[in-house]
């Protein structure tokens, strides 16, 4: 079964004047909606894979970028933790009927768990891809030096190098690292019961091993995996990843499927 991902997307627009740019296909229930990392869009290969996988089992699928993200409206730099979770919950309400799986990556990953902890009756279960619940603290604002600290206090933001294809600095705000503050989830219980499945690599350079353990730990839910990659990187993308992602994730469908 061929799948064309080169359709144009569909916009939502939102009271407030923004848009969310997004790709939808339709099938039974629990539907999937992907949630993007951090400056990532939905036309990565980890989005894209899992829409065939759900188009070819004729499940419900939603890929869509955040604001300030791709071809939604806003600018990145604006955006913020708290804002990129009221985007998916927004899309989960309005694009998205029955019972759904949030599958994360990176960033993602902490979407899902804040967009869960709101829409707990909508979410079925839970897929973390590199899953970085407070980054923003743990792996920025703690490893920031003191000028670096001292640059988003005086200045509002520090740039970042970034180490992937795009070539401009990340440009971190005191925004972003403020309103991530007050998300912080994995300081306390994380209260939610419904199953969830983590994959972390053992070489990932940006998320160490150890936040899918505490994550593990921190999930009020019994039903919790963690499958640990020893050749992993933080992207986690090659085939035999997404061959991964997918078994782990059909597996979860069809648990959900079968008859409690």
């Amino acid at each position: 079964m061929d799948i064309d991902h080169t359709t144009e997307a569909a916009i939502l627009n939102r009271q407030d004047g923004s848009t969310i740019a997004y790709h939808r296909s339709s099938g039974k229930h629990p539907g999937v909606v992907f949630l993007t990392g951090f400056k990532s869009d939905m036309s990565g290969s980890k989005a894209l894979a899992l829409e065939t996988f759900c188009q070819q089992r004729g499940q419900a699928f939603l890929r869509f970028d955040y604001t300030g993200h791709g071809q939604s409206s806003g600018a990145f730099i604006d955006g913020s933790i708290g804002q990129w979770a009221d985007d998916a919950v927004y899309a989960l309400d309005h694009l998205t009927e029955g019972p759904q799986i949030l599958v994360g990556s990176s960033m993602g990953g902490w979407i899902m768990l804040l967009a869960a902890l709101q829409r707990h009756q909508r979410v079925a279960g839970l897929v973390g891809i590199a899953a970085a619940p407070d980054f923003t603290e743990d792996l920025m604002w703690q490893k920031f030096s003191a000028e670096q600290q001292r640059l988003l206090g005086t200045q509002g933001y520090v740039d970042l190098p970034n180490c992937y294809e795009d070539q401009e600095p990340y440009r971190i705000t005191r925004k972003l690292i403020d309103d991530g503050r007050r998300r912080l989830l994995l300081g306390g219980a994380v209260n939610l019961a419904m199953p969830v499945r983590l994959i972390q690599g053992l070489l990932d350079q940006d998320v160490p091993w150890q936040t899918a353990a505490r994550l593990m730990e921190k999930v009020s839910s019994d039903d919790v995996e963690v499958t640990y990659v020893k050749s992993g990187d933080h992207r986690l993308s090659e085939p035999r990843d997404l061959d991964r992602l997918q078994r782990v994730l059909g597996g979860l469908i069809d648990q959900l499927e079968r008859p409690s």
